[in-house]
């Protein structure tokens, strides 16, 4: 346990960071107009990214807050993961991309799962984390 919280501040600074950068990203992506179909779709699911991230409302609960922000950047690389399905060729990168929503899919699943035990108040059973296993190094 001891590390994991220098994890979860660290992912939290990061994230506080990139949410800083929102403004100024929404700008770039504006002035960029992507030419094709691909482009203006990926740029619409990361702006609805970093507004659904930052959209939540901060409650000073570290975890509940980081679970929160989260869950929508999760959903954003699903989202285009699919686009790739759509307009991609390579084999190679829409079998990454499949393995990206299955992957995502489930931590989002056990983060949604953790934030409304979390919501309840305090967890009589803090070990019983829904298992992302086959996920991000899992067996």
């Amino acid at each position: 346990m001891g590390k994991v919280a220098p994890i979860v501040l660290a992912l939290l600074l990061a994230l506080g960071s990139a949410l800083a950068q929102t403004s100024h990203d929404r700008h770039a992506m504006h002035e960029q107009q992507p030419s094709t179909a691909f482009g203006r779709q990926m740029a619409a699911a990361m702006m609805k990214m970093h507004e659904d991230m930052s959209a939540p409302p901060q409650t000073g609960d570290a975890d509940r807050d980081f679970l929160a922000m989260m869950i929508p950047h999760h959903q954003g690389a699903v989202d285009m993961a699919r686009l790739v399905l759509i307009y991609g060729h390579d084999p190679l990168v829409r079998q990454l991309a499949t393995e990206i929503i299955a992957g995502q899919q489930a931590e989002i699943d056990a983060m949604k799962a953790r934030l409304e035990v979390l919501k309840a108040g305090p967890n009589p059973n803090p070990d019983n984390f829904p298992a992302i296993e086959g996920t991000r190094g899992g067996n």
